[in-house]
């Protein structure tokens, strides 16, 4: 199993590309006046490498519980590890997504964001085209690709977490977070009251996730890193039970079909209540989701999955006493510095699984050569080796339930029980909130 482990992470590993440090440091102009609008323009996210919309989730709740259509908040999904080779394609439907945005909404321009290697997409866009930037009324640089100018033209708000101080975008406002880490600059609180108020000229009414009547999720089953369409896939949707996170039912709440760009319809939700999307593939593993409440409409649900053999899942070892998780949150774990992961009781983050250099963001934990011993003092090499990912040596037995407990810097404690399947039959990845 290690050699052929070694050999597809030698695969997968060349398909995640660096994301930080993109560009030279430029010396800050004064900051640009943002003009906004009577009412809120279309928004739209352009993620970064081995991205999805799932980095904006929190966010997009944000902006809706002030007064934003949900339909008029959209992310922008591409095969990232082949950015060089599908620019074009890329610029072509950011074109077709933003005129189709323009024309159901009658606004004159949108507002754009972008994160790390989605800032060397959006800026490449903007300067690409008078026509295009015409139509771009703000854009946010995420920790990202540093300017000398303002790309294209387009008033420019440039938000910088932790590293090199000197990084700018000239003549736009640049802000510098330094105690946040590269994706918490897309997630924080601080992030969100800056680029709304460069959206809107005000601060927001509120940064809390207001619950909303008749909450309903809805988004996209997609390959991981390339966001493809899962094809041929159903997913059921169980509400759970709060004190040990099984189904209260045995058939699901809802069963939507995968359409062909791995979209799923809407589905009404308790925003008070967990659930389970479970991606069920005919001759396939079944492939368990498990979420904190939605707390309000969600239409960047993603449900990141692989093919068998394929992907960073083929790493996994599986059997029939082992339980296998993933555990996915889009604010970077510290291992060391106030982050926990507690799974049946055992904290499996510290300064060397996850260092906050790492920038870990991805935890894969399971019985690395299923022999029902946890070794939780180093990380599993061939996992660590991948961009934002780390990998623990964790023996979680199979059977009736997982205790998961997360303790999130400056977030408390929440409690996360789910079944413990057989990893040799099932999937299992649990989404944390980034809030």
């Amino acid at each position: 199993m290690l050699i052929a482990r070694r050999k597809l992470f030698a695969l997968v590993a060349g398909v995640v590309l660096g994301t930080a440090g993109l560009g030279a440091p430029a010396a800050a102009d004064p900051p640009s006046a943002p003009t906004p609008a009577a009412t809120p323009r279309p928004v739209v996210f352009v993620h970064g490498s081995a991205g999805s919309a799932m980095q904006f989730r929190t966010q997009a709740k944000r902006l809706a519980g002030n007064g934003y259509p949900a339909r008029l908040i959209e992310a922008h999904e591409y095969d990232s590890p082949n950015i060089a080779t599908i620019l074009p394609q890329v610029y072509a439907g950011l074109d077709a997504r933003i005129e189709r945005l323009l024309s159901t909404s009658g606004a004159d321009r949108v507002d754009l964001l972008a994160h790390s290697l989605g800032t060397f997409v959006v800026q490449g866009y903007l300067n690409s085209s008078p026509a295009r930037a015409a139509r771009v009324a703000h854009y946010v640089n995420l920790d990202g690709r540093t300017a000398t100018a303002l790309p294209g033209g387009v008033p420019t708000l440039a938000v910088w977490g932790e590293g090199d101080p000197a990084r700018t975008v000239t003549g736009a406002t640049n802000l510098h977070l330094p105690d946040q880490s590269h994706t918490q600059t897309v997630s924080s609180v601080e992030t969100f009251r800056a680029f709304y108020r460069f959206f809107r000229g005000h601060d927001p009414r509120t940064t809390r996730l207001v619950p909303d009547r008749n909450t309903q999720i809805s988004g996209r089953a997609v390959l991981f890193p390339s966001n493809a369409g899962v094809q041929g896939a159903t997913v059921e949707v169980y509400r759970l039970d709060p004190l040990t996170g099984h189904r209260l039912t045995r058939r699901p709440a809802a069963v939507r079909q995968v359409a062909a760009d791995g979209a799923f319809a809407p589905v009404g939700v308790d925003p008070r209540a967990r659930y389970e999307l479970a991606l069920v593939r005919p001759g396939q593993a079944t492939h368990h989701f498990y979420f904190e409440p939605f707390r309000r409409t969600d239409t960047f649900v993603r449900l990141l999955t692989s093919n068998p053999g394929e992907g960073i899942g083929a790493l996994v070892d599986t059997s029939d006493r082992h339980t296998a998780l993933t555990f996915q949150r889009q604010k970077e774990w510290w291992g060391a510095e106030g982050d926990a992961l507690y799974v049946n009781g055992r904290n499996i983050l510290n300064g060397a699984t996850a260092p906050r250099t790492k920038r870990v963001i991805g935890v894969f934990a399971f019985d690395d050569a299923s022999d029902r011993v946890s070794r939780l003092d180093t990380p599993l090499p061939e996992f660590f080796a991948i961009t934002f990912m780390t990998g623990v040596d964790h023996y979680i037995p199979a059977g009736r339930t997982v205790s998961v407990v997360v303790r999130s810097r400056g977030d408390g404690v929440t409690y996360l029980p789910i079944p413990a399947w057989r990893s040799s039959e099932h999937r299992v990845s649990l989404e944390i909130d980034d809030h």
